[in-house]
């Protein structure tokens, strides 16, 4: 076996996968051996032998190596998430592993890319997800013994990766059709009833919102502190990542004072594009920018090809309580037309929400997950599912305060439209959601029939410590050393 000797640690890998390639530690730091110390000791929590060899390739596929320390960095992931797979890790997940390269070298085949921006979104929402839980970007970059900047390019790498993927395993399923001849004829043979799914209860709810007004008195204060923050920048009395630090209600990107990465214009809302991209010097800050989320301040950084990085400070509006009951009686009278039908739902979403979510759907919430507009209680906003739990069908609930998507209190009445019960599914009550199943499955079998092609195509080698290992893929190739 072909042993590469590496001076590194091997990280623990965090929920969202970060620490995927390993830290330099000719020079350890203090934050290394705190990470080296927390990796040791879950390494021993999950059986992992601690050693003075860092790692060895047990898997060639392709051209590609599989790494020792691969395969540990998954268990400890799993370690960490409490999660498990079915048989023993040391087969399982080098099996999967192995697999995704086979989907990554179809990739390179087909030439396939995956959408920049959508990389960037995700790296974004990751990090700033990690830096919530650990506490602050200093608190992460002592946890992984890595900069903030060395770990969003790893998760940058892997996200890449993962879209490529799923764009083979799209194109390689997207001939499948399902009809509701092949999905009657599943359920009828394949299910007895005692297997048919249970449908947990599920509800279709319509929402009118109402954002209270600013003063103009408020809106000219929270300008006054951006036009004082501006000054004190531009005076170098201040730093602007300090100030976005202190004052910023964008709590994400304020950890990193006030930094959002590169990002292209279609992924900012249109007002704060717009200023950006026309900006080129870092010591000139925008002007004060209004958006759906509040107002803005922008410091420019660095561009590179279509992309732009830059500071902000986010002031989101603090509505006055006399604001909050006005609009609570606005609502409270609106109500009153419903319940007595001098009005419907449909027309007091068209004259009175300003909820941009709903208003073009007659106010009917919809489930971004399936495209449907029924939720589970738990799949709900937390406020809407408080008050929507003991609501019948047909009922107006009374009017109460929320908070948007963007951040932003509302005042709220719902209306629960319709509420389908835990059941038994039937393909009476349940097409869509059992047709969806029968179409994982078809996909599954295709992509599975795909595996095994790829198997006999490709050239393998693997390390005689695996080779006792009960495959789910029993068909790999795998070639004498």
């Amino acid at each position: 076996m072909k042993r590469i000797y590496i001076i590194s640690l091997v990280l623990l890998a965090s929920i969202t996968a970060l620490a995927q390639a390993p830290a330099d530690s000719t020079s350890l730091t203090a934050a290394d051996t705190t990470a080296q110390t927390v990796a040791d000791t879950l390494k021993t929590d999950a059986g992992i032998p601690l050693g003075d060899v860092i790692d060895e390739v047990i898997w060639i596929v392709g051209d590609d190596a599989i790494l020792r320390s691969d395969v540990e960095k998954s268990i400890l992931q799993m370690k960490f998430e409490r999660s498990e797979v079915d048989g023993d890790p040391y087969c399982v997940i080098p099996e999967q592993l192995a697999v995704r390269k086979l989907f990554m070298h179809q990739a390179e085949l087909d030439s396939v890319e995956a959408n920049e921006n959508n990389i960037n979104m995700q790296v974004d929402q990751r990090m700033n997800e990690v830096i919530a839980q650990i506490g602050s970007e200093e608190k992460v970059a002592e946890y992984y013994g890595k900069s903030i900047k060395v770990l969003k390019e790893e998760l940058r790498e892997q996200a890449r990766e993962q879209m490529k993927v799923q764009q083979v395993q799209h194109s390689i399923v997207s001939s499948n059709k399902i009809t509701p001849s092949d999905v009657r004829k599943y359920w009828e043979k394949e299910a007895a009833e005692a297997e048919l799914p249970i449908v947990p209860t599920k509800v279709e709810i319509e929402l009118l919102a109402i954002e209270p007004r600013m003063s103009i008195k408020e809106v000219e204060d929270l300008k006054s502190k951006l036009r004082e923050y501006k000054n004190r920048v531009e005076n170098e009395d201040a730093s602007f990542s300090m100030l976005a630090t202190l004052y910023s209600d964008d709590m994400g990107s304020a950890r990193n004072g006030g930094e959002l990465g590169f990002m292209g214009k279609g992924q900012l809302v249109p007002e704060f594009a717009n200023e950006l991209f026309a900006m080129s010097d870092p010591k000139r800050l925008s002007r004060i920018v209004e958006s759906e989320y509040g107002f803005h301040l922008i410091q420019f950084i660095e561009r590179r090809g279509d992309k732009i990085n830059c500071r902000h400070i986010l002031l989101k509006p603090k509505i006055s309580i006399e604001a909050k009951q006005k609009t609570k009686e606005k609502l409270d009278s609106i109500v009153t037309l419903l319940r007595t039908n001098k009005m419907t739902m449909e027309e007091a979403v068209a004259k009175y929400s300003t909820d941009k979510d709903t208003r073009n759907n007659a106010g009917l919430m919809e489930n971004m997950k399936d495209g449907s507009s029924k939720f589970e209680y738990q799949a709900l906003p937390a406020d809407i599912s408080r008050v929507a739990y003991n609501m019948n069908v047909g009922e107006f609930s009374e009017p109460f305060f929320m908070e948007n998507s963007k951040g932003h209190q509302v005042c709220a009445v719902i209306r629960l439209k319709s509420k389908t019960e835990q059941h038994r599914a039937s393909l009476e009550q349940d097409y869509q959601m059992m047709k969806a199943i029968v179409q994982e499955k078809k996909n599954q079998t295709t992509l599975e029939n795909w595996i095994k092609k790829k198997q006999g195509e490709t050239y393998t080698r693997i390390s005689s410590d695996l080779k006792g290992c009960d495959w789910k893929y029993g068909n790999w190739n795998f070639s004498d050393k």
